[in-house]
């Protein structure tokens, strides 16, 4: 049966997930699962003191995934990072804080496998709509600047392209990827196109792993 997190980045939230785990080993049952890495990606380490249970679980997929990475790890630092300013609380796409531990595709996944599919097939010529799509930009890893990483994606310009707010979100070992709004003319550009042809090339690519279409809205 799903299972559902909100908030995980305040107390009422971790108080959630500390009392659901107070007689669990683990979300899914005795072992580590993909739903184990969907919350612990989400979630900041919590106080052994105000969650206990939340904090024995942390802990224990911290040391299962640790084996994942078998070098040895020195420990990094990273600095002079700029401030990103924040993409609008409307778009409820870009919601990090509910997670919807389904094991078939969740409803986030197919609306978004329907916005690259609406990105792929262009619609027919109408009045030169306009759309605004939310894509998730990721590094390659923790030691990507993050800041030339943002400033690579907005030097590409064409007409009908206009780039957005913009924020940083984590996504665990110290990884965080930009999430970034753009408006675009249909006629004139194509998100996929964008992607396949600028955005993962050189040299682009030096900083950017992959990229993801979030939402796209006709507006």
């Amino acid at each position: 049966m799903a299972v559902t997190f909100s908030d995980l980045h305040t107390e009422s939230g971790l108080k959630a997930l500390d009392a659901f785990l107070s007689a669990k080993s683990y979300i899914s049952g005795s072992q580590l699962t993909k739903d184990d890495v969907k919350v612990y990606a989400s979630v900041q380490k919590p106080s052994a003191d105000l969650y206990p249970n939340a904090s024995k679980w942390y802990e224990a997929v911290a040391a299962k995934l640790a084996t994942s990475f078998p070098g040895k790890a020195v420990g990094v630092q990273i600095g002079g990072q700029a401030p990103v300013a924040a993409v609008e609380a409307q778009e409820e796409a870009a919601d990090d804080d509910d997670l919807d531990l389904f094991g078939d595709e969740t409803e986030e996944e197919k609306k978004a496998a329907e916005a690259r599919e609406a990105a792929k097939t262009p619609a027919k010529k109408k009045e030169s709509g306009k759309s605004s799509v939310l894509m998730d930009i990721k590094p390659w890893d923790d030691e990507t600047d993050m800041k030339k990483l943002e400033e690579a994606v907005r030097s590409i310009e064409m007409p009908g392209l206009l780039w957005g707010a913009s924020k940083l979100v984590a996504v665990g070992y110290g990884i965080k990827k930009l999430q970034i709004m753009l408006t675009i003319v249909d006629d004139l550009v194509s998100v996929d196109t964008m992607i396949e042809e600028q955005l993962t090339v050189e040299p682009l690519n030096e900083y950017i792993q992959s990229c993801d279409i979030v939402a796209f809205n006709k507006i």
